[in-house]
């Protein structure tokens, strides 16, 4: 699960980054592209841009080591204009650290020289920041002078606007430091309401190149995102970053940390250093919304540091990266609800929304307020009491994973739709099981996709281009994405300014196209509408650049398959095309070499089928069919959606003996599963009678 070992990879020489930030880039696959960046964006002087940023600052953050080698990070704070650069290789500060910080014991023991420092400069009111290595060269009067290793900006992924003011000067009269060894109960409260702290880390200089030495860095996210287990260590998940891994990289040689929690609004600081274990593989990660793996800080020693600050700051906005992470009171709901996944959940209507003449929008929201957990494209399976009798309908999420509720589109076409539609109101509630499905988008992969809809088919595209949306805004790269849709008239354009919007906000990563049967002469063409007609082989060579693209489709069955013809038409392969529909109707695929064909597993001739739960026990034959449809002649009535093996509805617990399914399946099963709605009795390879047991 973890490790903080080097492995022997041989790193790349007259480099920005040292062989613990190169292997970890080669981990993820980023090390090629993050030495041809680095040489662009990392620099041995101070740019202008940056020299006039830092001489703005009230505050500078700087990581240091002390003599017996633990890190520390410590804020210096003054005027602005405390700051300054006589040259481009030099940085000077005119501050003294709080008394009883670590910094201040280096600064007295005058052994400074080249000592090596991380800084980082940040303004929380703009959440610019840029970062520096340096070494120090002097320290007189207060003043420390700083010499330059290496420069660069960061994005300002996962920093909270703030803005400060000055405290009151008494205040500072009563600054109380207090050297601690486990934390009390107000240490705790501070980590647990953070939703920010800074990070020092160091590897030795044994070589005296510039990418060894001390670096500091920001962590954000919402409070509660730093975890305090039973033994005082802290678990924290490392979001989606810049890729050079200076923190990681650092603590994979020299497994050691220096933490800062500032107390924005009070104006105290709790700083600690202590080890740390990188979590490669943990299990908890996945549960863990934006956590690309986590980290664990055990403490060996700190500061607690009353009124040491002399600002104050106010809250102003969450970042929007952050607004898409975590909490761990998220991620243990989100474990449990993964074990009840199959259990029925209680969902209150939130919203209702009219997206055309015929679709309507609900929202729901759990219970216990949880973000819900899916893939875009999956859907979710809802049960009602209708007319006394429980009834059971599969639907596609709209919403994206990033909302913090599911939204379901639906069209007016039969009982459970029109019971929604005409009886369902705000507040309500709806029996949900998770979501499931295996029309699913990857918006990690980077060849270009082209989503093909009509009808109310455009659920699914909706929600992967929110997705699409939001994850471009979290990695900063993105899968291009062409979305066209095909509706009767300007009426039944479901979600048009949606994706308008999103289209707008995509960095011109995802173009729209609309089809309409009938126009009139209030649209504009090429702004309220693409195509008059139906979407043909003409129109998608002309909108279409050529390129290799994966195709989703999504609509009524006719549509599905003529759009499908079209490309295999135009040369598509047959893998690249998916496809999502509800009920019996399947698309005639036309295979070639690369398609895998379904073979069925030979059924048997007769057995006999044991439903343990309800204790009953027959002989079943080919001529009944279904074991869904078996269990409803002998009066057992399991739950069901589809009926055709998409939605996993009918899913229960396979005791005993093996059956054989009628068709591919579209949702997962696991060995001791069976999908009731398309699976029959499997042949034996002997000629012993078969035999079945469901627990139902």
């Amino acid at each position: 699960m973890s490790t903080n070992n080097t492995t022997q990879l041989k790193p790349t020489p007259n480099s920005h980054f040292h062989s613990g930030e190169q292997e970890i880039q080669s981990r993820v696959g980023m090390r090629e592209t993050m030495e041809g960046f680095s040489k662009q964006v990392i620099t041995n002087f101070i740019p202008e841009q940056h020299r006039d940023f830092y001489q703005k600052l009230p505050f500078v953050l700087l990581g240091h080591a002390d003599h017996n080698g633990w890190p520390w990070a410590t804020m210096l704070c003054n005027e602005p204009g405390f700051i300054t650069s006589e040259n481009n290789k030099k940085l000077t500060i005119q501050s003294s650290p709080v008394n009883g910080d670590p910094f201040s014991t280096l600064l007295a023991q005058q052994q400074f020289e080249n000592t090596r420092i991380g800084l980082l400069g940040i303004e929380l009111s703009s959440r610019r920041r840029n970062r520096m290595a340096a070494h120090i060269t002097q320290i007189k009067n207060n003043t420390i002078e700083l010499e330059v290793d290496q420069a660069f900006g960061n994005c300002p992924q996962y920093i909270q606007t703030r803005n400060h003011h000055k405290t009151d000067k008494t205040l500072l009269n009563k600054v109380e430091t207090h050297s601690i060894t486990q934390l009390d109960k107000k240490n705790r409260t501070l980590i647990q309401n953070s939703d920010t702290f800074f990070v020092a880390s160091y590897i030795k200089n044994k070589t005296g190149d510039v990418s060894e030495g001390v670096d500091v860095s920001h962590r954000g996210g919402k409070p509660g995102f730093v975890r305090i287990d039973k033994d005082g260590t802290l678990t924290i998940p490392d979001y989606l970053g810049n890729y050079y891994f200076n923190t990681l990289g650092n603590f994979l040689i020299n497994p050691k940390a220096g933490l800062l929690f500032p107390d924005f609004e009070n104006g105290h600081l709790l700083s600690l250093t202590g080890t740390v274990e990188i979590l490669w593989d943990s299990e908890e990660a996945k549960y863990f919304e934006g956590a690309e793996r986590l980290w664990r800080f055990k403490p060996d020693h700190g500061f607690w540091m009353k009124n040491a600050l002399p600002l104050r700051w106010t809250l102003e906005k969450i970042s929007p990266n952050t607004n898409m992470t975590g909490t761990w009171q998220e991620a243990d709901a989100k474990r449990q609800a993964e074990k009840e996944r199959n259990q029925w959940q209680t969902y209150s209507v939130t919203t209702i929304t009219d997206e055309s003449s015929i679709i309507k929008s609900f929202n729901l929201t759990s219970e216990n307020k949880q973000r819900p957990s899916f893939k875009p494209g999956q859907f979710i399976t809802l049960k009602a009491n209708i007319d006394n009798q429980d009834t059971i309908r599969t639907y596609t999420i709209s919403s994206s994973p990033h909302d913090d509720d599911y939204r379901i589109s639906i069209k007016r076409e039969g009982l459970f739709s029109s019971y929604l539609h005409d009886k369902i109101k705000v507040g309500d509630t709806l029996q949900i099981k998770a979501a499931t499905g295996d029309f699913i988008f990857d918006v990690q992969e980077k060849r270009p996709a082209v989503l093909i809809s009509a009808g109310i088919g455009i659920t699914p595209m909706i929600s992967i281009a929110r997705y699409s949306l939001l994850e471009t805004i979290r990695t900063r790269s993105s899968r291009k994405l062409t979305v066209i849709h095909s509706a009767h008239d300007k009426d039944q354009r479901a979600f048009f300014n949606e994706l308008k919007e999103i289209e707008k906000n995509s960095f011109g990563n995802m173009h729209c196209f609309w089809a309409l049967s009938n126009i009139d002469d209030s649209l504009e063409p090429y702004k309220d509408f693409n195509l008059h007609g139906r979407i043909s082989k003409k129109f998608l060579n002309a909108i279409l650049p050529l390129d290799d693209y994966d195709f989703y489709l999504c609509g009524p069955a006719g549509f599905m398959q003529a759009t499908y013809d079209i490309l295999r038409e135009l040369g598509v392969n047959d893998t690249r095309i998916m496809a999502e529909s509800f009920g019996p109707a399947s698309l005639q695929r036309q295979n070639d070499q690369s398609t895998t064909t379904f073979e069925q597993t030979p059924v048997a001739d007769e057995a006999i089928i044991e439903f343990t739960q309800s204790k009953v026990k027959q002989a079943w034959t080919k001529n009944d069919g279904t074991l869904l449809e078996f269990a409803e002649t002998h009066g057992i009535h399991p739950e069901y959606g589809c009926r055709s093996g998409q939605c996993g509805s009918c899913k229960v617990k396979l005791v005993s003996g093996k059956v054989s399914y009628n068709q591919p399946l579209q949702t997962k099963v696991n060995d001791d599963e069976v999908l009731l709605c398309c699976a029959m009795p499997a042949a034996a390879s002997n000629n012993e009678m078969v035999r079945i047991e469901i627990d139902i």
